[in-house]
């Protein structure tokens, strides 16, 4: 582990190779990046979260019978909302108007369920947080609507899927199309 200090930059001997942390002041302090300067383009970014449920219990919320309901509708209310409220919940992170956010949920393999989150706006920053923020609540609405009958229930990896826009311009993780 890295050990840091509201007033050090990390203590890591891969320092001296690792590029700026645009995060980071001279003194190695947090600060919010300021984007005042850089153009406006389309940014989008998918991001995912897998939920270990159980054969069993995965068919039933697949099939909206769960004690407290349709908990994939609640779930994607919850993906939006949090998508939406990412700068209030990842400090640094810039209010962006997103112009649009679209959930999407699918069995994966015989017991989970996996959870893309795709995120959408024309700004001066990208919207990888708000991607990763939705899927991960989404994830975490699923296991609260779930708990009641199984409380074994794993959440992860939560991941970046794929980012367009911007300076830095596309990136996707292996074996992954969109967006």
């Amino acid at each position: 582990m890295c050990p840091v200090t509201m007033d050090s930059q990390p203590q890591d001997s891969r320092d001296a190779e690792a590029p700026a942390l645009s995060h980071l002041d001279a003194e190695g302090r947090a600060r919010m990046v300021d984007v005042g300067d850089k153009p406006a383009t389309d940014r989008r970014a998918a991001a995912r979260a897998v939920v270990e449920l159980g054969a069993e219990l995965r068919d039933r919320l697949l099939r909206g019978e769960l004690p407290k309901g349709d908990a994939l509708v609640v779930a994607k209310v919850a993906a939006i909302q949090a998508a939406k409220e990412t700068p209030r919940l990842i400090p640094l992170c810039h209010g962006l108007a997103l112009s649009g956010i679209e959930v999407r949920f699918a069995p994966l393999g015989a017991d989970r369920l996996e959870i893309v989150v795709e995120a959408r706006c024309v700004g001066a920053t990208g919207v990888e947080m708000e991607a990763m923020t939705g899927a991960a609540v989404a994830a975490l609405t699923v296991y609260d609507m779930c708990k009641a009958v199984r409380r074994d229930v794993r959440i992860g990896p939560v991941e970046l899927l794929a980012k367009s826009g911007g300076s830095s311009g596309s990136w996707r993780r292996e074996g992954h199309e969109k967006p």
